[in-house]
């Protein structure tokens, strides 16, 4: 992938934070709990007194999580103007008078650093669509601190990644008809994939993270920018970084990459 300059500005990405927006409508104290479930098996307990950085905080759900498992302080960050107000309404919401701020900004700040470092530097399933993730990587690395934890989710490189690249930047610019023409297509051939399982599936998909499966859908066909690393390649950084694996929560089997790529997810310490 290119990683000229134009592909680092929010005009150039898909639309995540008006998907955000749309989804938010649908965040339950179930979805809530499935959250803090989620975030409390990745960090390996509490946040009690903890600092946490929520890089790409979306919809603001696991920022809402972070703050019920105890951090003393949550900083969200976006360079989506419309995941910015939503993840700022939820928190209003749900965590009046706890410690937290809501961040128009980019990973790529230079003034980033000035935020300090972080007990817990969270960044699910985005640093892939920054448009360099590996610079991406590095920079929310460094804002690990001591005796801290790097928690993130990055797609699976797998032998189709090419065609979702060219899938995904057609995808983030077409119109909404075509968009949902393409929504139809997706489903269609993850039904026939997964015929027996599909409608126990969706049903218990807000298992997963507090997630909607459609939302999703949507998220993954237009997810622009779009690159994918092995966990091969993500051990070698975190090892150039300083940082060492605590944990990882990876794909199981080989990842064709017929319905996507999935997600891995990692936690890296430093010492």
């Amino acid at each position: 992938m290119s990683k000229s300059a134009d592909l680092l500005e929010q005009a150039s990405h898909f639309a995540f934070g008006k998907n955000w927006a749309s989804y938010s409508k649908l965040v339950t104290d179930e979805r809530v709990q499935e959250a803090i479930a989620s975030l409390r098996r990745l960090a390996g307990g509490e946040l009690t007194g903890k600092r946490f950085l929520d890089i790409g905080c979306g919809s603001g759900l696991h920022s809402l999580a972070a703050l019920r498992l105890g951090a003393v302080e949550v900083v969200a960050l976006d360079i989506d103007p419309d995941s910015v107000a939503t993840t700022r309404n939820l928190l209003q919401q749900n965590a009046p008078g706890l410690r937290w701020s809501v961040m128009e900004r980019s990973i790529f700040d230079p003034q980033i650093s000035s935020l300090g470092r972080f007990d817990f530097v969270y960044s699910w399933g985005v640093l892939h669509h920054t448009g360099d993730m590996y610079r991406a990587l590095r920079a929310a690395a460094g804002l690990v601190a001591a005796g801290g934890s790097f928690i993130f989710a990055l797609y699976r490189r797998t032998p189709l990644c090419w065609f979702w690249k060219i899938e995904k930047r057609w995808y983030s610019k077409a119109s909404p008809s075509a968009q949902a023409r393409a929504q139809a297509a997706y489903l269609k051939l993850f039904k026939l994939l997964n015929r027996r399982t599909f409608k126990d599936y969706v049903a218990n998909y807000g298992q997963v993270r507090g997630m909607d499966f459609y939302h999703d859908v949507h998220d993954w066909l237009g997810g622009w920018p779009y690159e994918s690393i092995s966990p091969e390649q993500t051990e070698r950084l975190m090892g150039e970084l300083g940082l060492r694996r605590v944990r990882s929560f990876l794909i199981a089997g080989r990842a064709t990459g017929v319905l996507g790529s999935g997600n891995d997810e990692y936690v890296y310490g430093r010492a």
